[in-house]
């Protein structure tokens, strides 16, 4: 279609476009839908399977590992030469194995996520009112078609090109598309084309485009231009959703990934040079090639794989379930801030309360009169048997229904033909209708500002002057319901002789008639007190800030346990009092900001963040977007919320409920402890696994090999970690103080926790190693394998453990040849695959037993109430897999293991469920240091 619509007048459109202001019909709009296709602009193609694939391979430690694999493979062709016998060296079958496996789970886990934002994304999408069969309703944007008819208010994205057909003051910011950063007053009227025969974008004041937003008053527009075929269509050949960016534990984890790569390096090049001095025989190709061995398993010991994947699973399994409790996270941020929040500065109505206003008191002098002019001077439908729009003009609809007064029927009775929408910073609104031959205006909004607008008022069904005796009484009643916590709204009117030729305040909002007044109440909603407690106990102050009466903020905060006394409170005039630097030194004083207007909330926000304090901050309106942009902790309203604000927003409340926000709390801070718990598991494992190697290198034997590792990397550890993730939130998690936003990785003593379990593990994992290789000893001796002479010169050695290592002993056990045991040929082979096998299978226990101690950091893991299924489950799995590695014999060969006994698995069950009590026994002294 090339018709320029803002040329033409609103009827030439309809014709256009095979519409009208009736909208369309399911049907129609369904079939348009079809042909057009939805309206949304196009996306950047995702990247392929494959490029995600070579994505994952470009992590430093991964790198290490191809490399490592490399020089393995050369290491075994050499050795292959040499030997005279090429076989293509296990080593590097099993290294690449893992590196593609970890490369596939990668590119799995992030389609996975990948597929979880766009699902929470579809639960946030934006919707639009459109009138469909007749009747307004609420439809997604993406949904809309040509022909559709949107309204649209204060607070609306434009979903889509459209021409304005009705409209109230309406004024639109088009930024996004202009530049122009002052709102455009919008209206109906065709344009006139100038020389070119043209109007420029930004003059087009009949037309409303996607990507810009309305800012204030409201109108009624015909979509004339869907997804690509929009103004922002034309501009954007193609957009792409902005990438989510790493939270900040994920950065210091890359950060320390990095560290790690350096470290690896560092050692392996210490390791070579010490070899290099410490060898009698001087460099030779044999010891270079041992030397890179160690440099392999060193690389492969301490590089976490795992890592940066169970983080990310973690974080996406915890936002997801956060959805699922009615919290939408929109930044993977906000999942780490929350667990940091000591300020949660909430809005009252819909939030603390119900949102569902109801009047309970009226002082009027004609009931009949008053319910009609409270009803139409509102933008609330009834719809069906119930009413959509705005609480509070919702309430007054019900009021006068109650009143055996239909909306629907007092709009056919009283047009409306010009109105003032409602203004924040006017209290008011303002609606003028015909009534037969007559005009009637009618305004209300906040007592205090109508009553200074009136000249008259209504009593005994007579006008009289407002005299300063009228005007007290009403003043006090006004206080008298203010005083019950009732939100109070006055009523005016006028007659008038003509339609206003202005729709202004100005011109309309003067020589009032007061009509009355009438208390609406929104229930405090029952959950949000428990949740209040549960924030002192957490550490967390909550600030209510809301737009009614300091009277009736006082009571309803006390009601809530937010504040003791009324001191505690303060108003919007009284803080244009104060000044900056005052507030800062202030803020702690104040929890309860009445009478405010959004300007008000980026002050209490950054009073708040200048105080050092992690704050959160409520918002629906689209001038509450600066406070929510400001704030450490965005949160938008999924119901009230205006696309604008939800845009801006760290998270969303599917449930516009306070008590969600300390949900989300509590869960944020669950994931961020299991997160950590994840951490220090993973790198205890790791550190063991380098402290093992260094120290069997310099005492010159080979305890584990880099398959090894790999297996208690990427099979041992990861399920655990993952089940830790599972952890349910500890009992006193909210009676904890908000940790430190500042805090790094090991604060808290995990980085002292690290080093002695590591150190622990460690122990276990030599000790396994010298007690295999003794009974291994042992037992081919009995067995007459080993003789008589030989076994007195291994027992005369001043370190019996270490005898086997000795070159003497270990040249005469190498003499002595064995069949039937596997890839083992000499006696030393046997006895040090015994040891090695136990070694591997003590580090794997330890570590499986050792995740049953990181349920809890501190606490006796005995006195944990819940059970972690998963965890016990992944404990089981590991050890099963374990075993099978041992003892199934084409994976014993690969992993080059002996069958051990039945005895000598027992030492290594024992050996590792001794992590248990020795973890027990340290948290006890810590326990008892802490309390001291």
């Amino acid at each position: 279609m090339n018709m320029k619509h803002y040329l033409h007048s609103a009827e030439e459109v309809f014709s256009e476009v095979k519409s009208s202001a009736a909208g369309l019909t399911e049907a129609e709009a369904q079939a348009r839908l079809e042909r057009d296709g939805k309206n949304k602009l196009n996306e950047a193609k995702k990247k392929s399977t494959l490029a995600r694939f070579m994505d994952q391979l470009k992590d430093p430690m991964i790198i290490i590992l191809i490399v490592a694999a490399v020089i393995s493979a050369v290491t075994g062709v050499i050795e292959g030469m040499q030997s005279g016998q090429m076989e293509f060296p296990t080593d590097v079958i099993i290294i690449l194995f893992v590196v593609v496996l970890n490369a596939v789970l990668g590119v799995v886990q992030e389609s996975k996520a990948e597929a979880a934002i766009e699902a929470l994304q579809e639960m946030a999408a934006a919707t639009s009112k459109v009138v469909r069969d007749g009747k307004l309703s609420h439809v997604k944007s993406e949904e809309l078609v040509v022909g559709d008819i949107i309204h649209l208010e204060a607070g609306d994205a434009i979903p889509a090109d459209a021409r304005i057909i009705e409209c109230a003051t309406m004024q639109v910011e088009e930024a996004s598309l202009t530049g122009e950063s002052v709102p455009v007053n919008k209206k109906v009227d065709a344009l006139t084309a100038g020389e070119n025969g043209d109007v420029p974008l930004g003059d087009r004041k009949n037309m409303v485009y996607m990507g810009s937003n309305v800012v204030y008053g409201r109108g009624v527009a015909v979509v004339t231009g869907t997804g690509m075929n929009t103004e922002m269509g034309k501009i954007a050949g193609a957009i792409e959703a902005a990438e989510e960016g790493q939270t900040p534990l994920q950065i210091k984890l890359a950060q320390l990934s990095k560290i790690l790569s350096f470290l690896v390096i560092g050692i392996c090049a210490f390791i070579f040079a010490f070899t290099l001095i410490t060898s009698e025989e001087g460099f030779s190709l044999t010891m270079a090639l041992d030397t890179f061995m160690v440099a392999i398993s060193l690389a492969v010991a301490a590089i976490p794989e795992g890592l940066a994947a169970v983080v990310t699973i973690l974080l996406s399994m915890g936002v997801t379930k956060m959805s699922k409790q009615n919290a939408i996270i929109r930044k993977l941020t906000a999942v780490e801030t929350l667990g940091c929040a000591q300020i949660i500065c909430s809005d009252k109505t819909g939030t603390l309360t119900q949102n569902k206003m109801t009047v309970v008191e009226t002082f009027c002098d004609n009931e009949e009169l008053f319910a009609t002019g409270m009803a139409l001077c509102t933008d609330a439908e009834v719809e069906g048997e119930g009413v959509i729009g705005e609480p509070t003009e919702a309430a007054l609809v019900y009021h006068a229904l109650k009143n055996n007064l239909n909306k629907n029927d007092l709009k056919a009775s009283y047009p409306r033909i010009a109105e003032v929408p409602f203004d924040s910073s006017r209290k008011m609104m303002t609606t003028v209708h015909t009534f037969g031959e007559s005009i009637y205006q009618f305004t209300k909004g906040a007592p205090d500002v109508v009553l200074g607008r009136c000249k008259t008022a209504v009593i005994g069904g007579k006008e009289v002057p407002m005299t300063d005796e009228v005007r007290a009484v009403i003043a006090a009643k006004n206080k008298e319901m203010a005083d019950k916590a009732l939100r109070v709204l006055a009523l005016s009117m006028k007659v008038l002789s003509a339609k206003p030729a202005e729709e202004t305040s100005e011109a309309l909002e003067n020589d009032l008639i007061f009509v009355g007044l009438c208390g609406m109440i929104d229930p405090v909603r029952p959950e949000v007190k428990l949740a209040i407690d549960e924030c002192k106990s957490a550490g967390i102050t909550a600030v209510m800030i809301t737009g009614d009466h300091k009277d009736t903020a006082v009571a309803i905060a006390k009601e809530l346990g937010i504040i003791q006394s009324a001191d505690e409170a303060i108003t919007g005039a009284e803080l244009d009092d104060i000044s900056d630097e005052q507030f800062k030194e202030k803020v702690k004083q104040y929890h309860v900001y009445a009478r405010v207007q959004p300007e008000h909330k980026v002050r209490i926000v950054n009073a708040w963040r200048e105080n050092g304090r992690v704050t959160a901050m409520t918002g629906d309106g689209v001038n509450d977007a600066p406070s929510i942009k400001s704030a450490d902790i965005g949160v938008g309203m999924g119901i009230t919320g205006t696309d604008v604000t939800k845009n801006v927003a760290d998270m969303v409340l599917a449930d516009d409920n306070f008590a969600t926000i300390v949900a989300a709390v509590a869960q944020g801070r669950r994931i961020y402890d299991n997160i950590r718990k994840a951490i220090q598991f993973l790198l205890s494992s790791n550190l063991s696994e380098v402290l093992s190697i260094f120290i069997a290198t310099m005492l010159g034997f080979t305890i584990l090999k880099p398959t090894h590792l790999l297996w208690i990397n990427l099979i041992t550890d990861t399920f655990p970690a993952l089940s830790l993730g599972m952890e349910k939130g500890e009992k006193d998690i909210m009676q904890r103080k908000p940790r430190s936003s500042k805090d790094g990785i090991f604060a808290g003593g995990l980085g002292i926790d690290v080093l002695y379990q590591g150190a622990m593990v460690t122990a276990l994992t030599l000790a396994a190693y010298f007690l295999g290789n003794l009974m291994s000893v042992n037992e081919l001796f009995a067995s007459g394998i080993i003789s008589a002479d030989l076994m007195m010169k291994i027992g005369e050695f001043p370190m019996t453990f270490l005898a086997v290592e000795s070159e003497g002993i270990r040249a005469a056990l190498e003499s002595v040849a064995v069949t039937g045991h596997g890839v083992y040929d000499n006696v030393y082979e046997l006895i040090h695959g015994n040891g090695m096998t136990m070694a591997f299978l003590t580090m794997s226990l330890s570590e499986v037993f050792h995740s049953f101690n990181m349920r809890s950091q501190r606490k006796s893991v005995f006195t944990l109430g819940n059970h972690n299924k998963w965890l016990f489950g992944a404990m089981a799995l590991t050890l099963i897999l374990t075993t099978a590695v041992i003892y199934i014999p084409f994976l014993a060969d690969a992993f080059e293991f002996t069958a051990i006994s039945l005895k000598e698995y027992g030492v290594c069950v024992a050996l590792g469920i001794s992590t248990v009590p020795v973890v027990e026994a340290v948290k006890a002294v810590q326990r008892a240091f802490r309390k001291k």
